[in-house]
C-alpha cells in the first residue's frame, strides 16, 4: 500500500455516491431529517458520509477491511507494529494503555504532572501509582519531564512494575531523554507507555524530539487531532509488540469505545495520516521556520519572554518543540489569565492555555503570515499597556506540592465518604480529583492528604480567574473526604 491511498475516506465517498435507500441510523438519513439550519451550516456532504458500521465499511471494533487498511497505514507511517484509531480521543487512548498493562494491585510509574485520564485508569484499573516528581521550573512555573535517574530509582525500588509512563513531549512542548528511559525500562522488561498527546507531529521532522516510536516505545497514545490535522477527539494508539500484547490492547480499546463510531472522525484520521506522511517534512519546515520568526519577534517587546532552545540542558529538559510558544508575562505584572482575556477582548485571538505565569500559543501548518504578524502586534500592545504594573509586584511562583498518597485512588474513591468544608478539609484523605484544566494536571487525586499549601494553590488559581475542575461541589466551598469513624466513648 501507498501512503498516498486514504482507503477508508476513499471507501466511504464511493459508499455516499451509490446513495443508497437507508433504513439503519443515524435518524438523520444523510440529513433529510436534521435540523436544517444546522444541515446548511454543515453541508450535505458530511452528512452523507456520517454512518455506522455497516458490512461495506467495515467494523472498528473488529476491522478487517477499509478500516484495517487505514489502520495498517497509519502503523507504517508511525512505525509501530500496529495502530489502532480512537474515537474517544486521546484520554481514550491513554485509559487503554494503562488498563491493557495494569490490574488490581499492580504498580505503575507515573510522573506526578499527569493529565487526568491516567489517574481515571489507574482507578478503573484499581493500580497503585508509584509517582515520580517530574522536574520543576522555577522561573515558569512549570512542570517539565522525568529524568532518566527518577526513572532508574523508581524502578530499582519497584522491579515489580508493571509499566512506565511517560509524557513526551510535554503540554509545553519539552522533552526528555526517552530512548534512555526505554532502555532503562526495558533492562526490567517492563514496558514504556507514552502521553504523546502533544506530538503526533514530531514523527515526521527530524529537528524535533524523537518520537515514541522512534524512541522503542511501546506504546504510545498520539493525537492527531492536537497538531496532525484530524478533526476533535480524533487519535491513533500505536503499539509495539513484545513486552505488550497488541491483542489485549485491541480487547480493551474495544471495551472503552462506544459502538456508534463516528466515520466522520475515523476518515479524518485517514486523510491526516496521508498528509503527514506525504507531506509532512515540507509542511513542518514551514511551521517550525514561522515559530521560530514569531518567537525572535516576541522577544524584542519589553517585559515579555517566550521561551526557545536556552531551557535546555537540565536532566529532564533534554529537547523542545519550537512550534509551542511559551510566553511568560509574569515580568508585566499580570497572570496569564489575565493575558488571555485581554488579547481575547481586545484582539478576538484566543491562545492555547494560560497560567498563573504564562500563555501558550501553538504554531501548526494551519498558520500563515498574517495570523503570526497578528500575535506580536497584540502582545506588543499588551506589553505597552500594561508596562506601568512591571515591577509593582514582587512575583513569587507557587507550585504546589504531591501530597502523600495514604489510600489507593481506587479505595478511595470508592470508600465510605462524608463533605467537608473545605477551610475544614486540611489533614483529612480526599476522595476526589481536583485539578487546574488546561493543562487537566491534578492538583489532589483521591487518597491523598489535603495540605494547607495546596489549598491555598487551588485558591490562588480561583482568584485568577482560572478554571478548577473535578470536584462535585462547582463552588469548591465543600470538599469530599473519607469518612472518619470515630473511637466511641
Amino acid at each position: 500500500m501507498s501512503q498516498y491511498e486514504t482507503p477508508l475516506f476513499t471507501g466511504l465517498v464511493e459508499h455516499a455516491k451509490k446513495n443508497p435507500v437507508q433504513f439503519h441510523i443515524p435518524g438523520h438519513k444523510k440529513g433529510a431529517g436534521i435540523d436544517p439550519d444546522f444541515r446548511h451550516f454543515i453541508g450535505d456532504n458530511a452528512l452523507s458520509i456520517d454512518l455506522i458500521n455497516i458490512a461495506p465499511l467495515d467494523d472498528l471494533h473488529q476491522p478487517k477491511g477499509m478500516i484495517n487498511k487505514a489502520q495498517e497505514l497509519a502503523a507504517q507511517a508511525f512505525g509501530a507494529d500496529h495502530t489502532f484509531f480512537s474515537v474517544q480521543g486521546t484520554s481514550g487512548a491513554i485509559m487503554a494503555m494503562i488498563m491493557a498493562v495494569c490490574g488490581p494491585g499492580d504498580k505503575i510509574i507515573v510522573p506526578r504532572n499527569v493529565h487526568k485520564s491516567v489517574m481515571s485508569a489507574i482507578v478503573f484499573s484499581g493500580a497503585i501509582p508509584i509517582f515520580i516528581h517530574p522536574e520543576i521550573d522555577p522561573n515558569l512555573g512549570i512542570s517539565h519531564g522525568i529524568t532518566t535517574e527518577s526513572v532508574s530509582k523508581a524502578l530499582q525500588q519497584n522491579p515489580d512494575a508493571k509499566g512506565v509512563l511517560v509524557i513526551n513531549p510535554t503540554y509545553f512542548g519539552v522533552a526528555c531523554d526517552l530512548k534512555k528511559i526505554v532502555e532503562i525500562a526495558h533492562s526490567y522488561q517492563v514496558p514504556v507507555l507514552v502521553d504523546e498527546a502533544h506530538g503526533v507531529h514530531i514523527h515526521f521532522h527530524e529537528d524535533l524530539p524523537i518520537s515514541a516510536m522512534q524512541a522503542g516505545a511501546d506504546m504510545a497514545a498520539t493525537s492527531v487531532h492536537k497538531l496532525g490535522g484530524s478533526m476533535t477527539q480524533s487519535s491513533v494508539l500505536n503499539v509495539k509488540e513484545g513486552l505488550v500484547s497488541s491483542n489485549r490492547v485491541s480487547t480493551i480499546l474495544s471495551m472503552l469505545t462506544t459502538t456508534s463510531t463516528s466515520y466522520l472522525l475515523l476518515a479524518s484520521l485517514d486523510v491526516a495520516r496521508r498528509r503527514l506522511a506525504t507531506q509532512g517534512k515540507e509542511l513542518l519546515d514551514k511551521t517550525i521556520h514561522l515559530a521560530q520568526d514569531v518567537r525572535s519577534k516576541i522577544n524584542t517587546i519589553d517585559h515579555l519572554y517566550c521561551v526557545g532552545e536556552e531551557i535546555l540542558g537540565t536532566k529532564a529538559t533534554f529537547n523542545y518543540d519550537p512550534t509551542k510558544l511559551i510566553i511568560s508575562v509574569k515580568d508585566l505584572g499580570i497572570t496569564g489569565y489575565d493575558a488571555e482575556k485581554w488579547l481575547r477582548e481586545v484582539y478576538n485571538i484566543e491562545v492555547e492555555l494560560s497560567d498563573l505565569y504564562n500563555i501558550l500559543c501553538l504554531i501548526t501548518p494551519g498558520d500563515t503570515e498574517h495570523e503570526a504578524n497578528l500575535l506580536v502586534k497584540a502582545l506588543q500592545e499588551l506589553s505597552d499597556q500594561f508596562s506601568h504594573l512591571s515591577g509593582s509586584v514582587e512575583i513569587q511562583v507557587l507550585l504546589p506540592d504531591i501530597p502523600v498518597l495514604s489510600l489507593t485512588p481506587r479505595d478511595a474513591f470508592y470508600a465510605d465518604t462524608e463533605t467537608v468544608p473545605i477551610e475544614e478539609s486540611a489533614g483529612r484523605i480526599i476522595a476526589e480529583f481536583i485539578m487546574v484544566y488546561p493543562p487537566g494536571i491534578p492538583i489532589f487525586i483521591p487518597g491523598e492528604i489535603i495540605t494547607e499549601e495546596n489549598l491555598k494553590y487551588i485558591q490562588k488559581n480561583i482568584e485568577v480567574g482560572l478554571p478548577v475542575q473535578g470536584p462535585e461541589d462547582f463552588e469548591l466551598k465543600k470538599l469530599r473526604v473519607i469518612k472518619e469513624h470515630k473511637a466511641i466513648k
